[in-house]
């Protein structure tokens, strides 16, 4: 059996849904009464209180990051196999930097805990541009922050697929795997693409540095808006870099920006829905 965390969110669903039929696969949610796919077992706990967690019969966990402890439980426990959500900024090894201190930190942990392990370290998501959606209830602008930061954003779809094959090939165990999208993109540019397939006459307002950071600060708390004006205005990561990674371990090339959008163009004509997962 496998259990998948975050089993709600954009990349969980999708390897729930990758995974059911193939497998028994547990999902952990926050809701008991959460709809799963046919086969699939919902089951909930608390992820910051490890001791919370059952892990019988589970051969293998696909485990976000942030949540110490959880790994070595599970290897504790006799899951044989881990296989850990991370980021590209983990390479950097910086731990002033208080995201890539956390992704460190969970790599460290299931590197450590004794189980066989797999690292995926992806591009920023496709998904992301699910935050616009309460700016395009109330009109056609999107306010951008780090409007010259082009990224190879990646299709939660094609993540799943990724960490399903880690699940089923022993060769990827003990690898760090980069997947990233096709194709570098400026958020104008997803704008445009967005525009395109919703019908709609969008435009991207650039925001200032300046801008930007008030615009984090209202939501996000300051060492984590520190963060990413580390990343998209220091430098510190490059993520336009564009790998094979996802055609060499799925046999298929990765989607589009404008594939993902297609699929989730009603997420975005729902004026009434709410914010991302």
């Amino acid at each position: 059996m496998i259990l998948v965390t975050g089993a709600t969110g954009n990349v969980g669903a999708e390897l729930v849904h990758t995974l059911a039929g193939a497998e028994p696969v547990q999902a952990l949610v926050r809701d008991p009464h959460t709809v799963v796919p046919p086969g699939v077992q919902a089951v909930t706990a608390d992820l910051t209180a490890p001791q919370t967690l059952s892990f019988d019969g589970v051969r293998a966990l696909f485990l976000l990051p942030g949540y110490p402890g959880v790994a070595t439980a599970a290897a504790a426990a006799g899951v044989e196999h881990i296989v850990q959500l991370s980021g590209v900024s983990a390479a950097t090894g910086d731990t002033t930097n208080a995201i890539t201190r956390y992704m460190l930190a969970s790599e460290r942990e299931v590197i450590e805990s004794g189980a066989a392990w797999t690292i995926l370290r992806p591009s920023a998501f496709d998904s992301n541009a699910l935050r616009w959606r309460p700016q395009l209830r109330d009109g056609d602008t999107v306010r951008a922050p780090f409007p010259t930061v082009a990224t190879a954003c990646l299709d939660p779809y094609d993540l799943a697929a990724v960490a399903a094959a880690a699940f089923r090939e022993e060769a990827l165990r003990g690898e760090i795997l980069w997947p990233t999208g096709p194709e570098a993109l400026r958020p104008a540019q997803q704008v445009a693409i967005l525009g395109e397939i919703l019908g709609r006459a969008l435009h991207c307002e650039e925001l200032t540095d300046a801008q930007a950071r008030a615009d984090l600060l209202r939501n996000t708390p300051v060492e984590y808006v520190d963060a990413f004006f580390d990343f998209y205005v220091e430098g510190a990561i490059d993520e336009s870099v564009v790998r094979a990674t996802v055609e060499e371990v799925t046999g298929r090339a990765p989607r589009t920006f404008a594939q993902w959008a297609t699929v989730h163009a009603d997420d975005f004509r729902d004026r009434q829905a709410g914010t991302d997962r």
